[in-house]
């Protein structure tokens, strides 16, 4: 792997990872039709990527993820009794449950939306077999381009953590479950499951990319000890670092990008380029095979 390989797969995924039009699905047209193996075998690279991408997310989010930790800290001591009664709040679980504040309200959705990922598991060898097979990749970008372009003609939602409901963030959840398969992009399909449940447009972007952490987390976890069994080459040391630091500074951009064309009402755009990539894909493949 070349120093400019590296640095072009950090573009990618970086860019991908935040922007609506699956990262995955990128990657893997990338290594079919140019011949790119997205780290040339190594797993650690794939792993750092997305390290990448989450140090991007810490970074934009830095002030509400020390917020939701502060809280996550207050709930801790309130389940342990040791935090003091304020202004005669009910000592009953169901008083406290009232006296929920928008970042526990937070907290609790980004468990739920969560949940859903358990369920892959079981598939998660079906679920990355799909990556080398490229009709199912464009067909998936072909929806990815539908989900967009329906999501961003939604009237604008109002609800935001004070008001959403724990079924909605299942909901939203499932939506980023789903687009685990290749092609299916997480942002776009989150972002879009959270429009559709009445999200404030910026609070459903926001919430997608705050969800994720535990995914992101999670997926790393399970791949660091497969990547460590495959070995580290330490000479590819410098890659390894370039690729990640332009993961993380272009999925920083994106993350902003996105934010602003939600808010402006043009998230729906990327439709044209999900459908025109995806098209392009079944064409070249009908072409070359």
């Amino acid at each position: 792997m070349s120093m400019l390989s590296a640095i072009f797969l950090g573009l990618v995924q970086g860019i991908s990872e935040f922007l609506p039009i699956s990262s995955s699905g990128h990657l893997s047209l990338f290594q079919h039709f140019l011949n790119m193996n997205t780290a040339d075998g190594n797993l650690f690279f794939d792993v750092l990527l997305h390290l990448g991408t989450l140090i991007a997310i810490f970074v934009y989010y830095w002030r509400d993820i020390l917020d939701l930790l502060k809280e996550l800290g207050r709930l801790f001591l309130v389940l342990l009794g040791k935090e003091e009664k304020k202004k005669k709040a009910p000592a009953s679980a169901a008083g406290r449950k009232l006296t929920l504040t928008p970042d526990s309200r937070m907290i609790l959705m980004i468990i739920v939306a969560t949940i859903p990922l358990v369920f892959v598991l079981p598939i998660k060898d079906k679920v990355e077999s799909l990556c080398g097979n490229v009709v199912f990749i464009g067909c998936a970008l072909l929806v990815t381009g539908t989900i967009l372009f329906i999501s961003d003609r939604l009237a604008k939602g109002k609800k935001t953590a004070k008001n959403a409901t724990m079924l909605d963030a299942f909901l939203v959840g499932v939506g980023q479950a789903v687009a685990v398969v290749p092609g299916l992009s997480r942002s776009g399909t989150s972002i879009s499951a959270g429009m559709l449940r009445g999200f404030q447009r910026t609070f459903a972007v926001r919430f997608s990319f705050l969800m994720s952490i535990p995914a992101v987390l999670g997926a790393n976890i399970i791949s660091i000890k497969d990547a460590m069994e495959a070995g580290i080459d330490t000479s590819l040391m410098p890659m390894y670092v370039a690729g990640t630091i332009v993961a993380a500074v272009s999925g920083y951009f994106a993350i902003r990008l996105v934010n602003i064309l939600a808010d402006k009402g043009k998230f729906g755009n990327f439709a044209y380029y999900c459908w025109g990539v995806g098209a392009a894909a079944l064409v070249a493949f009908a072409i070359f095979h």
